[in-house]
């Protein structure tokens, strides 16, 4: 604009008949008002300040809380570390019922779990429902969209619904989502539904942090023998042939029918529970009361006979030795030695330059010498 000025400077002569207007003035590329429409990272509150919102049920800083607890920032470890310490205090004594929910794909994981969701919270439950979605093996990005899936069950005031990606995570579950569960106890959440990502061989994840497993199957879709699967029915505390309703009833009984025959056929569980096999239907919500009766006989009878503290025990270890793999996962990659070293092996092994066992082998004694 200044060389314009200079431009139109040449014409202010006072002989010359020529007049030039020095025209509108250009905008600004970027807009000025662009920084009112920037979202704010909410600062980090202290340990003290989240403990206190989730006490309260404060879902906003329930939702914050668990962001930090699933952040892989260093910065934010000993805070989330102190926070999980909390709740599982909490946690210990709010005794709630951790259920499992899988399902082949096209069962109608999401449409069972809103269903039911709403007939728990019409109930008086708490609910929580952790969502997990898989995550792209291309773009690390996940979908995130069982809210939308859930439209009703997430605009209910004593439901609470957090989409996690599995990030790479084995057996279906997010890689916070056991500390997770113990976040949203705190907040008060008597019901905690893990929503995996699709049946599996790698369940035992799923199962390591919940005390029963509802598994969802259909009929009529050549997949009721597929179903019948050793792994994932022998965890398996009830099977619910969704989609009940219509033309499709009778299908539904006779795959019932044929699944409670199959679960006869393994040794009894350590609970000491008898598994079973019902139908349900989200459109008609046929069989849902039948499976809150079920669960809640289940629950009465392992706090009774006294497995539903062994088994929360037994999670508890597990979970201790998969917090130490982690921990020292993260010290590994961590460190100043291997975070240098680290990409000039990974180019030598693409390059076909080194062999991939000996470059961990070199760069796990890399890492002791280093300590």
């Amino acid at each position: 604009m200044e060389h314009q000025g200079d431009f139109f400077d040449d014409y202010k002569n006072e002989d010359s008949s020529l007049i030039v207007n020095a025209g509108v003035k250009q905008p600004p590329i970027m807009n000025p008002y662009v920084k009112k429409f920037y979202r704010k990272r909410p600062a980090i509150l202290s340990a003290d300040q989240y403990m206190e919102g989730i006490l309260a049920g404060n879902t906003t800083i329930l939702s914050q809380a668990i962001t930090l607890v699933e952040s892989v920032l260093p910065e934010h470890r000993a805070v989330a570390q102190e926070i999980i310490r909390r709740c599982q205090t909490v946690s210990m004594e709010r005794r709630s019922m951790r259920i499992g929910i899988t399902g082949v794909p096209g069962a109608g994981k999401s449409t069972f779990i809103e269903a039911f969701g709403s007939y728990l919270t019409g109930k008086g439950h708490k609910l929580a429902v952790l969502a997990i979605d898989p995550s792209s093996e291309r773009t690390k990005g996940s979908i995130l969209g069982d809210k939308t899936r859930m439209e009703t069950l997430c605009h209910d005031p004593n439901a609470f619904i957090r989409p996690s990606p599995s990030a790479g995570s084995l057996g279906g579950v997010a890689r916070k989502t056991r500390e997770t569960i113990l976040l949203c106890e705190a907040a008060g959440y008597d019901t905690v539904f893990v929503e995996t990502v699709g049946v599996g061989q790698s369940e035992t994840a799923v199962h390591s942090m919940t005390d029963f497993f509802l598994l969802l199957l259909i009929s009529g879709a050549g997949d009721d023998l597929q179903g019948i699967k050793r792994g994932i029915m022998e965890m398996s505390d009830m099977i619910n042939v969704t989609k009940a309703d219509g033309n499709n009833i009778e299908k539904a009984e006779m795959a019932k029918v044929l699944y409670i025959n199959a679960l006869h056929l393994f040794p009894p569980t350590a609970s000491g529970w008898v598994p079973t096999a019902v139908t349900s239907s989200a459109v008609t919500k046929a069989g849902l009361p039948e499976i809150l009766q079920k669960i809640e006989e289940y629950f009465a009878l392992v706090r009774e006979n006294g497995y539903y503290d062994r088994r929360r025990r037994e999670q508890a270890r597990y979970w201790m030795y998969e917090s130490i793999n982690e921990s020292l996962k993260n010290m590994f990659y961590e460190n100043p030695a291997i975070e240098r070293l680290l990409p000039e092996y990974e180019a030598a092994v693409l390059d076909g330059r080194l062999e991939s066992f000996s470059s961990a082998s070199e760069l796990i004694d890399k890492y002791k010498e280093n300590l």
